[in-house]
């Protein structure tokens, strides 16, 4: 992780420098819905959402943000497009940051409009450029959208920012080109110390998505570049915090949390162990403990392969053994395999 950016504070949260990468993701409810928005929220927190975003298309949107702050408890973060008025009114109506693309906002004074506002509020702007949206001029200058092209167009819109009075920003440089983002990355850490949101945009659905999202992010976070990450999938919000916490939690950058390790299958395999597996991942997303749990599913090798888990289960025919640090404390019938897991998960916590 650097250690060298600009903290930032987003409401009760703080970035940059040596502090926790966070993570975030943005609500796909109509913003002007206040309740399903806050539902959805509420969800998101209980996942591990560090900071939430939301579109802001319309002026009922950013009033919604002020009965939306009422009833969370992470920062919200505006997402404007276009419309300076918009941005000034989700700023009055409660947004811990706004998401602007300065590019896009309009003249200088509109964009002064803006940036005025958030400095009496004192709240950050995250300026985002984005590849699909690359100004004509950057891409006849390289050619085409490139990874250069990006960070001159980013640096540039934070000078606008600057030149306005204002540093309080972070920086988001975004393309569904996974080799094309981590260069822009890469570049844009050297000649900036501004704290960086990095996620791979439009990644695709859950599968596609999290694997171009977990070599994206996990080359450029193991190089130490990122301050907050989002991992954007076309489904549930949820599948991107789950995502986002694992990515974190291989690479050693957040700890707490069970992880869960299970075998591929093989023709040894005796039960039904696919559907095992994915009850005990939903199970363990509740429980509050530092800890590996196994699921294996041959109870010759089980044992073996599970002994560096904390606990594990492991199956046979009709049967399965409960595992502890390598040695077996029960044996059940399978349909009470999961039940017999949580029985010993609750101890374990209780025991702490």
């Amino acid at each position: 992780m650097r250690e060298n950016t600009k903290v930032i504070h987003i409401g009760d949260k703080v970035i940059g420098g040596n502090n926790p990468i966070l993570i975030q993701s943005m609500t796909n409810t109509k913003t002007e819905d206040v309740q399903a928005t806050v539902s959805q929220i509420l969800k998101l927190e209980a996942a591990g959402c560090d900071i939430i975003r939301s579109a802001v298309p319309t002026m009922e949107a950013a009033k919604a943000f002020s009965e939306i702050k009422k009833q969370i408890h992470i920062p919200i973060v505006a997402d404007i497009h276009f419309d300076y008025r918009l941005a000034i009114a989700a700023i009055e109506h409660g947004a811990d940051k706004i998401r602007i693309n300065p590019g896009n906002i309009g003249s200088t004074d509109k964009v002064k409009a803006v940036v005025e506002a958030a400095k009496e509020r004192k709240i950050p702007i995250r300026v985002g450029v984005n590849s699909g949206s690359l100004e004509k001029e950057l891409v006849a200058k390289y050619q085409g959208v490139t990874a250069e092209g990006l960070v001159e167009s980013a640096l540039d819109k934070v000078k606008t920012i600057e030149e306005l009075g204002y540093d309080n920003l972070v920086i988001s440089i975004k393309s569904s080109d996974v080799l094309m983002c981590i260069k822009a990355h890469e570049l844009i850490a050297k000649q900036t110390l501004y704290p960086l949101h990095v996620g791979i945009t439009e990644a695709g659905t859950v599968i596609a998505g999290n694997i171009k999202s977990s070599i994206g992010l996990g080359i450029m976070l193991y190089e130490g570049i990122g301050d907050t990450i989002r991992v954007s999938l076309t489904g549930n919000p949820l599948e991107e915090v789950k995502s986002a916490k694992l990515i974190l939690k291989t690479l050693g950058l957040r700890k707490g949390g069970v992880e869960l390790v299970s075998c591929p299958t093989c023709g040894r395999t005796q039960i039904d162990l696919i559907k095992l597996a994915g009850e005990v991942e939903d199970l363990i997303q509740d429980i509050d403990l530092d800890i590996k749990v196994a699921v294996m599913g041959c109870a010759v090798n089980g044992p073996g392969e599970a002994k560096e888990a904390d606990i594990g289960v492991a199956g046979g025919r009709g049967e399965g053994i409960i595992i502890k640090k390598g040695e077996i404390i029960r044996k059940v019938p399978e349909p009470e395999l999961l039940s017999a897991l949580r029985e010993e998960l609750m101890k374990m916590q209780a025991a702490i």
